[in-house]
């Protein structure tokens, strides 16, 4: 089932790709896969977590916080609602000109702005989409409990990553503009930055919806079980 949105492995590989395009520094060599990470970015209290929560006869209490309830077989609907309105933030682009063709502060403003409207966004999506699988059955709820603790053992390693965008932004803004302009005044460059700010801010947006989409289709596989 797709859900506006490429396999989760294209998705994270993009984001990555192009934060490592947008760097003055050569890309890192391999990695480990993530499997193979996981358990040094959980540490000991999310492993301990996350095996109480694949144990447990019930959910955590605070693993599904109360949100609104979303009606059996709108939760789709209500995925690709979020999904749209963070997209058309995205490409709306920044509220204020610039004062010049070397002033960056509108697009980081643009930036960090889209990225508390996403984190605001998808957070509270993925806690209706929780709270949805919670309701089905007893292994739902397990799963939405796993999810819960999985989002808040990798909390402070994603807002790492995501927090290079802004800083990468400036620099790919400031590289085009050496590289391109042909005097302070020319803005020639620029619709080609504006490209590939809304380009790293799609792949970012793509990134941050994994989860949910990972609990859509929990969903729906549930409901055709």
């Amino acid at each position: 089932m797709q859900h506006g949105f490429q396999n989760p492995g294209v998705a994270g590989s993009e984001l990555t790709r192009l934060l490592a395009r947008m760097s003055s520094e050569p890309m890192a060599e391999a990695r480990p896969v993530f499997a193979e990470r996981l358990g040094n970015w959980l540490g000991w209290t999310g492993a301990i977590a996350l095996a109480s929560a694949m144990n447990a006869g019930k959910p955590a209490p605070d693993a599904l916080a109360p949100a609104r309830a979303v009606p059996p077989g709108r939760e789709e609907a209500d995925f690709q609602r979020v999904r749209a309105g963070l997209v058309a933030g995205i490409a709306a682009g920044p509220r204020e000109p610039a004062s010049s063709p070397t002033d960056f502060a509108p697009y980081r403003r643009h930036c960090h702005a889209q990225q508390q409207a996403m984190a605001d966004g998808v957070r509270a999506l993925r806690q209706r989409l929780r709270q949805a699988l919670g309701a089905r059955s007893l292994q739902g709820a397990r799963l939405a409990a796993m999810d819960a603790v999985m989002d808040q053992a990798l909390e402070a390693r994603e807002h790492a990553l995501l927090g290079l965008v802004p800083a990468r932004l400036q620099a790919h803004f400031e590289t085009l503009h050496r590289r391109q302009a042909v005097d302070v005044a020319d803005a020639s460059w620029l619709p080609t930055f504006l490209g590939d700010m809304r380009q790293l801010l799609q792949a970012e947006l793509a990134h941050r919806l994994l989860p949910a989409q990972g609990l859509l289709a929990t969903l729906h596989t549930h409901r055709t079980s």
